[in-house]
């Protein structure tokens, strides 16, 4: 109950941040910044593998947000919005460079299913840390709108319908990339020699 009653108080000033926010109150949205810079700026240094272009990505994505607060739909969460507008401005620098991979070389935090207390099972670190590098080099492999959504879909836990608005296209869409970049990241697995338990469901 008490976690309930935090998380409500939580979204409640969040909600009044950005009430004050979007009548030009920039202190408001500077409490925004502070509540979100960590997540977005992980976001975005996921998709580039530059910390430089992660910080300059991550505070573009804020101006963007600031400039755009009148389109905002209170309906959806804001990080869901925030979040949205972080990787798509991500995927456009991407595609100037003509990226045709993202290539990572640090790690995606562990998935949830992978979380354990490394204190008392070090074993289970060992496996889950060569878990971790198995399907960050599955990923590596895959092209940067699959994996965009597999890492808003995984890792940010986001609903079918918040990547599709994300990624500005249909759901269906976004099932058939998953599946397609699920089915790669097996045939990849395979090829490589790795565990078919690589892959995600």
């Amino acid at each position: 109950m008490q976690d309930r009653t935090s998380g409500e108080n939580k979204l409640n000033e969040e909600q009044l941040w950005l009430e004050h926010a979007r009548r030009g109150d920039k202190a408001a949205f500077g409490k925004l910044i502070e509540a979100y810079q960590t997540p977005v700026y992980n976001l975005a240094y996921r998709m580039l593998n530059n910390s430089a272009e992660a910080e300059e990505a991550a505070q573009e994505a804020f101006i963007r947000a600031y400039t755009r607060l009148d389109s905002y739909n209170p309906a959806h969460k804001f990080s869901t919005w925030m979040l949205s507008i972080t990787s798509n401005y991500c995927i456009d620098l991407i595609r100037k460079r003509r990226a045709v991979l993202l290539s990572i070389d640090e790690p995606l935090p562990a998935h949830p299913a992978l979380q354990t207390d490394t204190a008392k099972a070090p074993e289970r670190q060992m496996v889950m840390d060569e878990q971790q590098q198995m399907v960050q080099t599955l990923l590596a492999e895959l092209p940067e709108d699959y994996r965009q959504a597999v890492v808003l879909r995984y890792w940010y836990e986001m609903s079918y319908e918040e990547i599709a608005e994300s990624m500005q296209t249909t759901v269906s869409a976004i099932k058939s990339r998953l599946f397609r970049a699920r089915r790669q990241l097996a045939e990849v697995g395979m090829a490589m020699g790795l565990a078919p338990e690589a892959e995600m469901a």
